[in-house]
């Protein structure tokens, strides 16, 4: 029984049939199968079938993988999200605390008198840092200069990052008085360089220097308290 079997086995195995489709013919362990083939040898036409075949198997195994973690990615974050609910103004001023520690200019002994800025890539934590100004510092867009920096290989794009940054600020496109070049690094493997690669936007705050200090004894207060 198993000599015929094993004839089967080989005979569907030099037409070039995968380990996967003989098991579906021929009801034996696999650890046998593989005991009774592992000396045929296969034509260049069948090794090339088997490979397409488990390429296609690994990106089949790859997409649903992929589309079982979006979604349990996406229950997640729907979960999270709803924990949220409501922010007081006391919230989102300790949350532009931490922001502008993270991300803002600080006054340097070396550079006194310094300016609040706020520098990032990300329109969302721009437009939370607008919003945090105008209800906690009550400072609006005549209070402001905007400045956009560029790498130089994004150059012909130019006019659609400002259309991009203006719709996100909220003003018009002249708002955005200087546009810097940034010239690129060779050795730098780059992987934001498409249609989502927006630049990044500088926002300066006119006659701040209180304003950063008063910022920066915010920031020691947190410290303080947790210290």
């Amino acid at each position: 029984m198993h000599a015929k079997l094993r004839e089967q086995a080989v005979a569907l195995r030099k037409q070039g049939l995968s380990y996967r489709e003989i098991l579906q013919q021929i009801p034996v362990a696999k650890s046998t199968l593989s005991e009774w083939l592992h000396s045929v040898n296969l034509s260049e036409y069948q090794q090339q079938r088997l490979t397409k075949k488990k390429l296609a198997s690994a990106k089949r195994g790859g997409e649903a993988k992929r589309k079982i973690r979006l979604l349990t990615t996406g229950a997640i974050q729907n979960a999270a999200r709803s924990e949220i609910g409501s922010l007081t103004k006391r919230e989102l001023w300790l949350m532009g605390i931490m922001l502008y520690w993270a991300e803002g200019s600080k006054e340097k002994e070396y550079h006194p008198g310094s300016r609040v800025q706020f520098t990032n890539t990300d329109e969302r934590m721009i437009r939370l840092f607008l919003l945090w100004l105008k209800k906690i510092c009550h400072k609006d867009l005549l209070d402001l200069t905007l400045d956009i920096y560029i790498h130089e290989s994004q150059r012909e794009r130019t006019n659609e990052i400002i259309i991009f940054w203006a719709k996100n600020v909220g003003c018009g496109q002249d708002y955005f008085r200087h546009i810097y070049y940034k010239k690129g690094n060779p050795k730098t493997a780059r992987r934001n360089t498409g249609i989502s690669y927006h630049g990044t936007l500088k926002i300066n705050v006119k006659s701040s220097s209180s304003l950063n200090r008063r910022i920066a004894g915010w920031t020691l207060g947190v410290i303080d308290y947790f210290r």
